[in-house]
């Protein structure tokens, strides 16, 4: 609380506690565990819960608690290949119905693509499995992060619409703070 007292001053704390905003109980002001991408690095939001990794191929692994059953996760891989055309290509098939939007990004100091979609996601379970069945979940979005670099990095946000929509800026504010 005394660093935001230094640069915002009294006012802003005075404010603040008025709304029952504190350093330690707004999930927006509190730090989680560092993510390092290729030689950059950021605390993820401190709403975010880290787990273990469901998989091998994951290098880590957020919940992003939703109403019950509508949690949403972050998901990091590193290493993964494909280049960035598969890529978008396979995270639009999971959407056969979806909307979607792609962007060049910087994060850390690695270009890559951006694929923001909503619509149907087709869920699998073991997605490189050719005979795991897909479950069709109705109103989901995702974000999907691809970048180049020696190592590909792809990061991914998936979940619920609503879910989504609520950590959508702490997201997004995440992936620009990589320095």
């Amino acid at each position: 609380m005394k660093s935001l007292q230094r640069l915002f001053g009294p006012t802003l704390i005075l404010a603040l506690g008025t709304l029952g905003i504190s350093q330690e109980t707004s999930p927006s002001l509190k730090k989680g565990p560092v993510i390092k991408i290729d030689k950059a690095s950021a605390h993820v939001p401190g709403d975010w819960q880290e787990e273990t990794p469901s998989n091998s191929m994951r290098s880590g692994q957020f919940k992003l608690p939703g109403a019950p059953g509508k949690d949403g996760e972050v998901v990091l891989f590193k290493g993964l290949g494909g280049g960035i055309p598969q890529n978008i290509k396979r995270w639009k098939d999971t959407f056969p119905d979806g909307e979607s939007k792609e962007t060049e990004v910087k994060v850390g100091g690695l270009s890559g693509r951006r694929l923001d979609i909503s619509g149907t996601y087709m869920f699998k379970a073991a997605p490189f499995n050719p005979n795991a069945k897909s479950e069709p979940r109705a109103n989901y979005k995702m974000t999907a992060i691809y970048l180049e670099g020696e190592t590909p990095y792809q990061i991914r946000m998936v979940g619920p619409s609503k879910t989504i929509e609520k950590y959508q800026n702490g997201f997004d504010g995440w992936v620009k703070s990589f320095q």
